[in-house]
């Protein structure tokens, strides 16, 4: 008779999602340029910083590999997943060190939404389902400085800036799956002073 090693997850560790997958542009080619110690000095930093900027907008981290970064939140809270997205881009633009390395940082991002399985594997949170895969997708399918949207995503954030963007061949997905590109977002404007 086998062993299990961990509980098996139950119904209520399913939820409904939105997930952030953020993936720096161009990381070979600076493993190649860098010597090893500043490349990896510099990805610990991006990734480091990647954590802060998503986990400051209320997501939770779940993952990070290479140059990668798995976020979540709940699906009601997909406005917030998406503008941690957006400034993901412009927080990994402004990172002194790589500027002082002569290295311009871009990313790409995804943003799904939909049922997951959550529960912990390794001590660490985990997410399993489709919207996982998703995010993972619209990411690899995203041009360097663009964020890209699914449909049940938009549902949830329509307030945001975004268009329809051309139909994607998504691996596993399938031919015409449907996307949106997060448009640049407004800048923030001053606060009022408070009045007493």
């Amino acid at each position: 008779m086998a062993d299990l090693l961990l509980p098996l997850p139950g119904a209520h560790d399913s939820t409904l999602a939105c997930l952030v997958m953020v993936d720096l542009v161009g990381s070979t080619a600076m493993a190649t340029a860098l010597p090893l110690r500043n490349y990896q000095t510099l990805m610990q930093e991006f990734v480091q910083v990647m954590i802060l900027s998503l986990e400051a907008r209320g997501g939770q981290v779940l993952q990070h590999q290479g140059d990668a970064v798995l976020a979540w939140w709940p699906l009601e809270q997909a406005s917030a997943a998406c503008v941690a997205a957006a400034e993901a881009h412009d927080r990994a633009a402004r990172l002194t060190l790589a500027a002082q390395l002569g290295q311009r940082l871009r990313l790409r991002a995804g943003v799904s939404g939909g049922e997951v399985i959550m529960g912990v594997v390794g001590g660490q949170n985990s997410a399993y389902g489709l919207p996982v895969n998703y995010a993972t997708r619209l990411c690899g399918a995203a041009e360097p400085g663009q964020t890209l949207l699914c449909d049940s995503v938009l549902g949830y954030a329509r307030e945001l800036p975004t268009r329809p963007y051309q139909p994607l061949h998504l691996r596993g997905f399938g031919d015409n799956c449907r996307a949106h590109l997060l448009r640049p977002l407004p800048a923030p404007g001053p606060r009022a002073a408070d009045e007493s």
